[in-house]
């Protein structure tokens, strides 16, 4: 048979056709994608929430000093008096 083979013909001819092996590896290529595409996903979050995270810190500090130039002018009023 090995001289047959040799001989004539494709190999798919005489290679049986793995299903299990080519579906195992087609649901192994479709994880990776996913996996990539959620990784991708992830880092578009972070980066929105660390624009979030620097806006929300903006409007903190701006508030703070806000307060803080009204605290001076009201002292800067009561030494004036």
């Amino acid at each position: 048979m090995t001289a047959r083979r040799a001989a004539a013909g494709s190999r798919y001819l005489y290679d049986s056709f793995d299903a299990t092996a080519a579906r195992v590896e087609a649901n192994e290529r479709v994880a990776e994608e996913r996996w990539g595409a959620l990784e991708y996903r992830l880092n578009q979050i972070e980066g929105t929430l660390e624009r979030v995270e620097r806006r929300l810190w903006l409007g903190v500090y701006g508030v703070a000093g806000f307060l803080l130039a009204q605290g001076a002018e009201v002292l800067v009023r009561a030494i004036i008096k």
